[in-house]
């Protein structure tokens, strides 16, 4: 298998999961299974694999920028570097989408968190962050009238 099919495959595998936290939010088993442990599970064993074989013997490192771009010029390397994303947004995701829950937060103004965490990861965290904080000092302002 090729590293452009397996990239193909995982991209595939992390949409689906955002869909699921998109129009599935009530479902328990979407956060705590899904996209908790089972998706990012496998993203962790692709990964691990790739970068444990693969890492020490390419040329390249982090210690540098150039020398990331070394790296990530084996296509392997950039598919683990793409999996790491993958894994982690859709974490952050799923957190953002449980701790709605435990806010109070109405899942249409979560919406545009999660796609924006899909998109652009800390961007979305950052919004959400960011909701998450106003929904709190209004809750407070509420509970004192």
């Amino acid at each position: 298998m090729s590293a452009q099919q397996v990239f193909s495959i995982a991209s595939s595998l992390a949409l689906i999961s955002w869909i699921m936290l998109v129009i599935l939010p009530g479902r328990p088993w979407v956060t705590r299974v899904v996209t908790t442990k089972l998706v990012p599970g496998l993203f962790a064993i692709l990964y691990t694999a790739i970068a444990g074989s693969l890492f020490w013997r390419s040329p390249g490192s982090f210690s540098t920028l150039a020398s990331v771009g070394i790296l990530f010029s084996n296509p392997w390397l950039l598919l683990a570097g793409w999996v790491h994303y993958l894994a982690f947004d859709l974490l952050i995701g799923s957190w953002e989408l449980e701790d709605s829950h435990e806010c109070g937060i109405p899942h249409l103004i979560v919406v545009p968190c999660l796609l924006l965490t899909f998109m652009f990861g800390p961007a979305g965290w950052l919004l959400y962050s960011i909701v998450r904080s106003v929904r709190r000092i209004d809750s407070r302002t509420y509970s004192r009238e």
